[in-house]
């Protein structure tokens, strides 16, 4: 994966101004482009559309301001089909105009190519296993909501507090297998993982394919295959959120393993009354590498 990731950080430089085929690369590296992208923005810690947006401006940083051309065949040269666009996404980067660059040379915000190296410390203890499920369902209530990588995301808070107590009852008495009780389900996510990005969070728990659905719950369908299962202890969400992140810079590296697309999922085991610690268990749907 790290190898992936470096090839992929060299097909950006070789097309900075044009559409990247990440399919492609994936395909030929034996990998998913879900998976690549899932990587890429854990390690890297930003979506690839980020990086080469930054990237791309950089280098053309430095054609604004040897102004041997216009702005307009700049724009061109770099994807861009007017000199507004062109000047929206410089300005995103640098903090000032094409214009303003050219006269007084800056201020200028460069983006370094990056390189990947892996580097296990066994930092992050993983308490992993494996698990072949059948297909399932996840049932409860769902609700687009913003990604958040850092603290409790006030807006699934939210949600789950407008819940009556005999809802929660309620949802514990519906499920009926693995993973047990109740569960805080992400589904829909941006490959890239971008901060502020949706995804439909889901406070459900799970059940068998054949256990009638109430009218008034949502339901995700999720296929048989392989999860990866991570138990996590601590201050929460804290504990739960370095390990996630873990997942992608000490696990996916080190094991023959990557995601596949579907939902993620946390069981709550014990909790604290005022949930400042918890134990949980972090399910990530894999297939072989």
């Amino acid at each position: 994966m790290i190898s992936a990731l470096n090839r992929l950080v060299d097909l950006v430089e070789k097309h900075l101004a044009e559409e990247l085929d990440v399919h492609g690369l994936a395909r030929e590296l034996g990998t998913t482009e879900y998976h690549l992208r899932r990587m890429f923005s854990s390690l890297a810690g930003m979506p690839l559309s980020e990086y080469v947006r930054r990237r791309r401006m950089t280098v053309a940083a430095t054609d604004v301001v040897r102004a041997e051309d216009d702005l307009l065949g700049i724009a061109v040269r770099y994807g861009y089909g007017s000199t507004e666009a062109f000047g929206r996404a410089f300005r995103a980067v640098h903090g000032c105009g094409p214009g303003d660059a050219r006269r007084d040379g800056g201020p200028l915000r460069t983006q370094p190519q990056l390189r990947f190296r892996l580097t296990v410390e066994g930092s992050i203890p993983m308490d992993t296993r494996l698990v072949d499920r059948p297909a399932f369902r996840l049932v409860g209530h769902a609700a687009r909501v913003p990604l958040i990588h850092q603290g409790v995301n006030p807006h699934i808070q939210r949600h789950v507090t407008a819940l009556p107590q005999e809802e929660h009852l309620r949802l514990k008495a519906i499920g009926d297998t693995d993973p047990g009780g109740l569960l805080q389900v992400s589904d829909d996510l941006d490959p890239d993982g971008a901060e502020g990005s949706e995804l439909t969070y889901l406070h459900g728990v799970a059940v068998s394919r054949d256990t009638p659905v109430p009218d008034d719950l949502d339901a995700i369908e999720v296929p048989a295959g392989m999860w990866a299962v991570f138990r996590t202890a601590g201050p929460h969400p804290q504990a739960l959120q370095t390990t996630w992140a873990a997942t992608a810079t000490e696990w996916f590296p080190s094991n023959p393993w990557r995601l596949r697309q579907g939902p993620s999922i946390v069981a709550v085991l014990e909790r604290a009354d005022d949930f400042s610690t918890a134990t949980c268990e972090l399910w990530l749907p894999v297939e072989p590498a």
